[in-house]
């Protein structure tokens, strides 16, 4: 009897046990950082776990700007109040920059111009000075002629490009990268350490590419230096060497890897166009390098984009510092495609917002289903590409009726006033008149 009852006893705890743990909330699981990862660590560092790169200083920044705040309103002396917080700004920048390279990609550190970004900064300030400086010192100058230099020039960048393009190919693809998310390894495994190395040469080709506008600039080419090709060239060096210093791998290799390879072609048609005008029949290509160029930017932003959709957890910084630059990158491009082959229509608008508004909805997580988001981006590129296409080749076919009306035009003109031109010799076709002995 004893025993049933104990047993009775021992149901009924269990049951009221079973009860309160149902009823019980769950206990959260505890949130990890994307710094507890491996790979991460290293880029993290010990500042931050939530925001590598961008934590330090900025804890103290509320603190700081209630300071001085409290000195404005205290009857303090405003002056100094502003001179104290500018010098605490700067201080805190350079823990913030000392931080940032102390938690850098050791592999890279003791690799030319890796030491620190001033000689990057300075290399860079320099291009925009002779920039600015060029054109002015070549204003009543003839301008140079680099025939075979310019040729040897672009060959050049065509075997460092290739060299580029091929390493990252090659080593990736022995390697099992991912082409959708590709987390960076820091060791010294071969194959890494070739695609860092790479890395550091797509870097290093940018300085050399701010040749391409001092040889614009010497030969008075002034037309070719646009915004966007300064912008362009001012701002690929800086960059990358943030990309190298602290992201050699990873994610990194896309971009460069089809960057160089669309280079190769571009350099190749300067080095053939270089040679002299009998070229230029090998050179009817020319009107798709910009088609390629923007594709490539097109393609960059959403590799970008469809990595922090997946939650890849590459460095988050670099995904969207590489968004925002393609999308000014592209918005140039596309404002240089408009202005020299187009007048904007407003199917061609139409369809760049349609674009637009599908990546926000992306990156801001919106619930709509993705699928549908994907498939509105891509259908809209395609038409998008379709319609400056057809704009193109009928803007070109315009242009060479034009020109062909206008040299048809010229030529009877000439006929009606008795010469017809023959290169520079001119026919008369009057009769002479005798003179009179």
């Amino acid at each position: 009897m004893h025993a049933l009852i104990e047993l009775d006893q021992q149901l009924t705890d269990t049951e009221h046990d079973n009860n309160y743990t149902r009823l019980k909330p769950a206990a959260k699981p505890e949130e990890s950082s994307p710094c507890d990862s491996t790979h991460l660590r290293h880029v993290c560092g010990a500042g931050s776990q939530k925001y590598p790169l961008i934590m330090p200083g900025i804890l103290s920044q509320s603190y700081e700007t209630l300071r001085y705040l409290h000195a404005q309103t205290s009857g303090g002396n405003h002056e100094e109040a502003k001179m104290e917080l500018v010098v605490d700004k700067v201080r805190e920048f350079q823990e913030f920059y000392n931080w940032a390279h102390s938690v850098s990609d050791e592999r890279v550190k003791d690799w030319l111009l890796m030491q620190g970004y001033t000689p990057t900064l300075a290399l860079t300030a320099l291009y925009l000075l002779a920039v600015y400086v060029g054109p002015k010192f070549m204003k009543n100058r003839e301008p140079f002629k680099f025939k075979y230099t310019l040729f040897a020039y672009n060959l050049i960048l065509i075997i460092i490009n290739f060299h580029i393009c091929s390493e990252l190919f090659y080593n990736s693809l022995k390697l099992g990268y991912s082409y959708s998310c590709q987390l960076v390894n820091y060791t010294y495994e071969e194959h890494e350490m070739r695609i860092a190395k790479a890395l550091w040469w797509f870097y290093f080709s940018k300085l050399v590419e701010m040749l391409d506008t001092i040889f614009f600039i010497l030969r008075k080419k002034d037309n070719q230096v646009s915004f966007l090709h300064v912008y362009h060239h001012a701002t690929m060096f800086p960059i990358w060497y943030i990309g190298v210093k602290w992201v050699a791998g990873g994610q990194s290799f896309f971009g460069a890897m089809i960057n160089s390879f669309i280079h190769v072609i571009m350099y190749t048609y300067y080095g053939v166009s270089a040679l002299g005008p009998e070229y230029q029949k090998y050179l009817w290509w020319k009107r798709y390098l910009t088609k390629i160029q923007l594709i490539q930017f097109f393609v960059g932003v959403v590799y970008a984009i469809q990595a922090i959709v997946r939650g890849c957890e590459y460095p988050m910084w670099m995904q969207w510092a590489g968004i925002v630059y393609g999308i000014t990158i592209i918005a140039l491009f596309l404002n240089f495609y408009i202005q020299a082959y187009l007048k904007p229509k407003p199917k061609q608008v139409q369809f760049m917002v349609g674009i637009v508004h599908a990546v926000y909805s992306l990156v801001s997580g919106c619930e709509f289903p993705k699928w549908m988001h994907w498939a509105l981006i891509f259908y809209a590129f395609t038409i998008l590409m379709l319609f400056l296409n057809f704009y193109f080749h009928a803007y070109i076919k315009a242009q060479r009726r034009k020109a062909e009306a206008k040299k048809l035009s010229t030529t009877n003109g000439k006929e009606a006033n008795g010469h017809v031109a023959n290169g520079d010799a001119t026919v008369s076709s009057k009769p002479e008149t005798k003179k009179k002995k």
